[in-house]
């Protein structure tokens, strides 16, 4: 899997077909199906966006083969993970948000079944695949 999204593939098809007066006239067959490959190989646009601190709860989870309903709702998640899916803004003056915790269980699920998402803090790509360092092993 690239780090490249669908968005930016498009563009990169779009930019070469720019370049063409007669679009696809000429084009070699072969550049065709490396594109259709960069394509179904790039990422989603709308990959979720989650803080790091719960990148690497579920990367722990999945790497101690932990369900995801468990990821999801279990009390032995770090305080930080529990704080930013249960109260607004992770501040816990701020109260129980509802909206927000279904919200946030909402983004877990969907960087838990992608297997990839973009980090809160830095706008960086990280995906499952990526070696889980667990200091209780």
């Amino acid at each position: 899997m690239s780090n490249e999204t669908k968005r930016d593939m498009f563009g990169a098809v779009w930019n070469r077909l720019a370049g063409y007066q007669v679009f696809f006239n000429g084009w070699p067959r072969e550049t065709l199906y490396d594109y259709k490959k960069r394509y179904d190989a790039a990422l989603p646009d709308d990959m979720p966006v989650i803080p790091k601190a719960v990148g690497e709860w579920i990367k722990k989870c999945k790497h101690r083969n932990v369900t995801l309903a468990d990821t999801l709702c279990m009390e032995m998640r770090p305080e930080n993970v529990r704080n930013w899916m249960a109260f607004k803004d992770g501040d816990v003056a701020n109260d129980f948000d509802r909206a927000g915790y279904l919200r946030k269980q909402d983004l877990m699920a969907s960087a838990w079944l992608l297997g990839v998402w973009r980090v809160e803090e830095t706008g960086e790509i990280a995906k499952l695949e990526e070696e889980v360092r667990d200091d209780r092993d």
